[in-house]
């Protein structure tokens, strides 16, 4: 039995017309499912939550089967919702904007060939789960979110703090992504909003302590990407190299960089060509924590829920069972 969890609004409606290209599939096939729709921000967790919580009355060999059909924020939402990641596995089917998961791994681009790999792996692939700590009381809360402040959230694919969060939140909340999706166009909300908070973005100071040793100050800070993949933001490249199964946390920071100098390392990071400018440098580390000098944007996975100043990521290797 596969549970199947469909986020229709992905891509402003795109995930709904993928379904409806999949289920003929499953029925042909006679595949045993049941299929569940979210409505709105944070329904997805609680759908989750709920098939988590039925592994408590289930064999202890019981495995639960998730598909997902939705963005990268979609499963980010998947991901909160589970108990026991041990005895979940997941298939993602990518139907979001951004879509930096399927990008890295690889997956074809005609969600029928996506499902049939999902239904024909026997043994899942172990990928790493991030886990985001707020350190200190959140400030307020995204206009995207609607549920409770929480102090901790897991990611898949990547975390970050400043510039890249506030552009994410931006275009969670944005209408004109929308107009733009349906046209094919959506990546120009985000360079739109990147050059509206690059301009606009206050000088901020911040600590980088990796694994409770080394510390990094940077005293222009703009962001940091934590990721436990290649891509985030719709394509940057920003930790190429990154090994999602390695138990480490790739760590792309920027801070000490003019801002002209920004609008010119910006592209190159979309091949993985941006360490070449001083003040963009990587690093990696099992934990890190960052302390800025103003609550600022965090996001996990493109999904943001609110501003804190404190903040600490860690790595569990290989926490979760993905169905590839």
């Amino acid at each position: 039995m596969y549970y199947i969890i469909v986020n229709p609004a992905s891509k402003s409606g795109r995930g709904a017309k993928i379904w409806a290209e999949i289920q003929p599939i499953l029925e042909q096939q006679k595949i045993a499912y049941k299929v569940f729709f979210s409505r709105e921000a944070g329904h997805v967790i609680r759908l989750t939550a709920d098939l988590s919580a039925s592994l408590l009355n289930a064999d202890a060999d019981f495995i639960l089967k998730l598909i997902v059909l939705g963005g990268d924020g979609t499963l980010n939402e998947v991901l909160q919702g589970i108990s026991d990641f041990e005895r979940v596995q997941i298939g993602y089917i990518p139907t979001g904007s951004s879509n930096d998961m399927a990008r890295d791994l690889g997956l074809p681009k005609a969600p029928g060939k996506v499902l049939k790999n999902i239904l024909c792996c026997k043994e899942p692939v172990l990928m790493d789960l991030g886990r985001l700590t707020y350190e200190q009381p959140p400030e307020q809360l995204s206009r995207s979110c609607v549920s409770d402040p929480i102090t901790t959230r897991f990611f898949s694919v990547s975390s970050g703090i400043g510039f890249d969060a506030a552009v994410c939140e931006e275009a969670l909340a944005s209408k004109f992504k929308n107009v733009l999706n349906k046209i094919g166009l959506g990546k120009l909300t985000y360079l739109g909003i990147a050059l509206k908070q690059l301009i606009k973005a206050k000088k901020v100071t911040c600590t980088i302590t990796l694994d409770d040793d080394k510390q990094i100050h940077l005293p222009k800070f703009l962001f940091v990407a934590c990721m436990i993949h290649q891509y985030e933001g719709g394509g940057f490249k920003f930790c190429p190299g990154a090994d999602s199964c390695d138990g480490l946390i790739d760590i792309c920071a920027v801070g000490n960089i003019p801002k002209w100098l920004i609008l010119l390392a910006l592209p190159t990071a979309f091949a993985g060509k941006h360490y070449r400018f001083n003040g963009i440098d990587h690093y990696t580390a099992r934990k890190v924590a960052v302390e800025t000098s103003m609550p600022l944007w965090v996001h996990t996975d493109g999904e943001v829920t609110m501003k804190c100043c404190s903040v600490t990521l860690s790595c569990e290797q290989q926490k979760i069972q993905f169905l590839l």
